[in-house]
């Protein structure tokens, strides 16, 4: 099954020895070294699984685990660790770790792991558009903010909010908006999304992690935040 790995290892030779096997593999591999590089990169991608290990630099990957599950609620990831103690197990899966993987192990059963990983998660993925603390289901067109109640959208809403989530940490130009969502660009289309994104500002009002800013002449940018 393919999917967008994000590759948490500071030990270079297992590293890419790891990213050359899961690309082989046929998995979209991104590669860092140490936990801020991890935290830095998820800012801005979105990863169907992270291999994550334990003992890194500057932040540990149980600490990474914690403040990205404050990004993405259903963040899918496993453990590959030289900690091979009943209590650094527990930690992990009480994490909510898909799996904890001791090193060495087999690269064979890794790759039969993470694809059983992944299609475990496929249908939520397809149904359910999650960034910070707003939901989007897709199935049902219904949105939820923080703490705020369900609220239904309309086709228009739907589209608008969905193409934003999508592209988030991203500057969308107006004249890419409207081309995309209403297949033309022009004053009155303008005036349009003016208001839906007015509205989509006042929602968002209720959200501690995601905001939407202007870019000036430009267009606008969906901002994502790991902080409270």
């Amino acid at each position: 099954m393919e999917g967008r790995i994000l590759l948490i290892e500071d030990d270079s030779d297992l590293g890419s020895e790891l990213e050359w096997l899961l690309k082989r593999s046929g998995f979209e591999v991104d590669w860092v070294c140490d936990g801020m590089g991890a935290l830095e990169i998820c800012q801005h991608t979105y990863f169907d699984l992270l291999l994550v290990d334990i003992q890194l630099p500057s932040i540990n990957g149980f600490e990474v685990v914690r403040q990205l599950k404050l990004l993405y609620k259903d963040l899918r990831f496993l453990f590959l660790t030289a900690r091979n103690t009943k209590e650094s197990c527990i930690q992990g899966l009480k994490l909510g770790a898909d799996d904890y993987i001791v090193k060495p192990f087999d690269t064979e059963e890794l790759v039969w792991r993470m694809n059983n990983i992944l299609a475990r998660g496929h249908s939520r993925k397809i149904a359910v558009l999650e960034v910070g603390d707003v939901l989007l289901n897709k199935a049902t067109m219904e949105l939820r903010v923080g703490e705020q109640t369900v609220q239904r959208l309309t086709g228009r809403e739907f589209e608008v909010w969905k193409f934003l989530l999508e592209n988030t940490e991203r500057i969308l130009s107006r004249e890419e908006m409207l081309n995309t969502l209403w297949g033309e660009n022009d004053y009155f289309m303008g005036r349009s999304l003016d208001v839906f994104i007015s509205k989509i500002r006042k929602t968002l009002l209720k959200s501690k992690k995601v905001k939407i800013e202007t870019v000036y002449k430009v267009g606008f940018i969906m901002r994502v935040h790991l902080k409270s």
